[in-house]
């Protein structure tokens, strides 16, 4: 075998480094304003480290501030549209993988084209469906709309990893006693779990970072997201960056727990579906 030349070895390397580096950089700096005393902010604003640190502004947001609130808000939204997403995109991408009936091809592409409208344009009719429903300030509201918008996209994904799982597994268990619910149980539902994984992780994070829908649906500080909880630190004449960035900091905290969980299977899940059989 031919020995890998240090210099490339070197250069792959230093490009990985740069880029975990350029990824990193706007976390990094998202917790050093967050640290930081108020009255250093400005100051200080361009040094690599403050001076002085703090940890009030985290405090401040704890114990002073709406932001548990908007924070627990967010925990419920997502997890239910990841969940629920998640259950429908499963049962759509398994009958698009195992079973050709009419208008298959139609259905797949009205599904597509649902995904070509810019939201702008659709956030008029949206906003007057949910009021007939009277669902406004409420947090079932913001699951139905991101669930509604999820499901295509996680139906293709779920269906790659079905495509990726032969169907002579199904054959043999329905040989051998099983109907087609129990084998989709016992068989197919464990080796999908890792696309199960890659699913929630992308339907979790889209929920819990969007912002357009969550502002135009709620305006109650009662049921606010945290991305439009962030909102309420800007006044008219001030931004109160430490206590801005200290939320930030916390938000990080739900999805970076949850990808932990989730990481054993999410690698394998982001490739299982790109290769059949």
């Amino acid at each position: 075998m031919r020995r890998p030349n240090p210099l490339i070895t070197t250069g792959k390397y230093c490009a990985i480094g740069l880029y975990v580096a350029f990824a990193l950089f706007p976390l990094y700096w998202l917790l050093k304003i967050a640290i930081t005393e108020e009255k250093l902010i400005y100051s200080e604003g361009t040094a690599l480290w403050p001076s002085a640190t703090t940890l009030e502004n985290f405090r401040a947001v704890i114990f002073y501030s709406d932001f548990m609130a908007y924070f627990q808000n967010s925990v419920i939204v997502s997890l239910g549209t990841a969940a629920l997403t998640t259950v429908i995109a499963s049962a759509a991408g398994y009958a698009f993988s195992r079973f050709d009936f009419r208008g298959k091809r139609l259905i797949i592409v009205v599904m597509l084209i649902t995904q070509m409208f810019p939201l702008l344009m659709i956030i008029a009719p949206i906003y007057k469906i949910i009021a007939a429903l009277g669902l406004l300030n409420t947090l079932t509201s913001l699951i139905v709309v991101y669930t509604a918008f999820n499901v295509p996209f996680a139906t293709f994904l779920m269906q790659s990893f079905f495509d990726g799982i032969p169907k002579d597994l199904e054959e043999a268990a329905m040989i051998d006693g099983c109907t087609r619910f129990q084998a989709l149980r016992k068989v197919i539902f464990p080796l999908t779990l890792p696309g199960l994984a890659a699913t929630l992780g992308f339907i979790f994070t889209a929920a819990w970072s969007e912002l357009l829908f969550a502002l135009m649906l709620i305006n109650s500080n009662d049921t606010m997201t945290f991305p439009v909880g962030l909102l309420t630190f800007v006044s008219k004449f001030s931004v109160d960056w430490g206590q801005m960035m200290a939320a930030g900091v916390l938000a990080l905290i739900p999805s970076s727990l949850f990808f932990i969980f989730i990481q054993r299977y999410l690698v394998q899940g982001l490739t299982s579906g790109a290769v059949k059989g």
